[in-house]
């Protein structure tokens, strides 16, 4: 199984890099895509990654699965994006997996995929999914093909979440066993 991952000037670190490194370790193929003019990302504490490819050149029929990590960078262009927004329809339309954590469900919500579904995310997202069940106690929410997580404190059951949908219940325990979780 193959996925994307978004990567976007100041995303958060933990969110993005650690999810990614978890999902490879769990066996599945993880691309990091980015719709910035540029494939050198700064995260939200300055480090220096590079993504795989620019969004507009890979083929979306091509993956399973798409993550999108929150960070400060949400607040600074959820309002206006419309690449995430449109990058989270089509797997919608699809009924491919959909994963975004912390503020990051927030183009979840602006594109009106969690209307009607059970959610978490960081607090005050909220206000961009008002048809939705919001749960903020907990870590991390699977409802139909999407998987929501409140922060970079759930990315371990973020990614549990993840592997379990796309590989199986022992495969994500088994992922767990072996950080020694």
């Amino acid at each position: 199984m193959k996925g994307l991952l978004v990567l976007s000037h100041h995303i958060e670190d933990g969110e993005a890099l650690f999810t990614r490194a978890l999902l490879k370790r769990a066996g599945l193929e993880v691309v990091t895509i980015t719709y910035e003019n540029t494939l050198d990302i700064e995260t939200a504490f300055g480090l220096k990654v590079k993504a795989d490819a620019f969004a507009h050149d890979v083929h979306l029929n091509d993956y399973d699965f798409v993550v999108v990590p929150g960070g400060k960078y949400v607040a600074k262009v959820v309002d206006h994006d419309i690449h995430i927004k449109e990058l989270v329809k089509y797997f919608d339309a699809q009924k491919k997996l959909i994963a975004a954590i912390c503020a990051g469900p927030r183009f979840l919500g602006q594109a009106g995929l969690l209307d009607g579904i059970s959610y978490t995310a960081f607090t005050g997202s909220e206000v961009d999914m008002p048809k939705g069940n919001y749960l903020p106690h907990l870590k991390s929410v699977q409802d139909h093909h999407i998987i929501t997580a409140r922060g970079a404190g759930a990315v371990y059951e973020f990614a549990y979440e993840i592997v379990s949908y796309l590989l199986g219940e022992d495969q994500a325990k088994s992922l767990l066993k072996g950080i020694l979780h």
